[in-house]
């Protein structure tokens, strides 16, 4: 609490009268008011928040780290406990939040990367189901991020199978502003891509077949050959689609929660030129 010995408003007449009452003990409370008000709204209450909020930043980034990372959660290592902690220093994150109006703001455009999934979004399910049911040896996932650019997004995951081949599995969506914080997601489409071996780690016993069947590719008629090497494309066409609000937005984390509260927790990798703060928005504005 802020507390002054001297104060601005003594230049005011202490003993003047009026209309027959005494006028200090008012003028007294007037000044202290003014005190408080400059704490609560100044320089020093400002400064205040924005160590408060990056302290919460990096007390969450230090539960993901304690949790054991993307890692353990989508391989169904991390405990009920460690999720609990996690959450919480979401919350406290969340309130406070600096941007009001995050879908219209230029720090939402830029290259994220997933640090956490809530239990019902979609990526999580699939993720869950093949990682959780398939040891390392196996399946294993690289890293999944997120590219916001021109009202678009495409979720990109890096696969890897049997510590020799390579995918990715890229899903583009397209996003509209519905609110201050809340936006729709249709997605668009789904692509596998060709999957690439790598034969320094491919089993000895493993790499005749390998010679044969790119031997076998190359002599299949081109219109078979030239879709197989492009990757698989899956039109969705808006078939799918969800809401989801932005809970917190700055220029190094994003919060995202869908319609039943479940939270992603994101960190930026990258920006694109529109990132910056004197940038006029790319996703079009929501009428009220």
């Amino acid at each position: 609490m802020a507390v002054a010995t001297t104060c601005p408003c003594t230049t005011l007449p202490w003993s003047r009268r009026r209309s027959g009452v005494n006028t200090r003990r008012s003028g007294t409370m007037v000044c202290r008011a003014a005190v408080q008000e400059t704490y609560r709204g100044g320089p020093a209450g400002t400064y205040a928040r924005e160590m408060e909020r990056l302290s919460a930043k990096e007390s969450l980034l230090l539960a993901f780290k304690d949790a054991g990372g993307f890692q353990s959660l989508v391989s169904g290592k991390t405990t009920e406990m460690q999720k609990i902690d996690v959450n919480e220093r979401i919350v406290g994150l969340e309130r406070l939040n600096p941007s009001p109006r995050p879908t219209t703001s230029p720090f939402l455009e830029g290259r994220w990367n997933f640090e956490w999934i809530g239990d019902t979004s979609p990526e999580s399910f699939i993720l869950r189901f093949i990682f959780e049911r398939a040891p390392s040896t196996i399946a294993n996932l690289l890293g999944i991020d997120l590219t916001i650019r021109e009202g678009y997004s495409k979720i990109k995951a890096d696969l890897k199978f049997l510590n020799s081949i390579e995918s990715k599995v890229t899903l583009t969506t397209k996003l509209t502003v519905e609110g201050p914080m809340r936006m729709r997601e249709e997605y668009s489409e789904a692509l596998l891509e060709t999957p690439s071996l790598s034969s320094e780690s491919l089993p000895d016993q493993l790499k005749p077949a390998l010679g044969q069947a790119t031997g076998a590719l190359q002599q299949l008629p081109a219109q078979i050959r030239d879709p197989f090497s492009n990757g698989l494309r899956l039109p969705l066409n808006g078939s799918f689609q969800r809401l989801f609000m932005i809970s917190y937005l700055d220029e190094e984390i994003l919060i995202v929660r869908d319609a039943v509260g479940a939270p992603d927790v994101l960190t930026r990798i990258e920006s694109t030129p529109a990132s910056t703060p004197s940038s006029e928005p790319i996703i079009p504005e929501y009428e009220s």
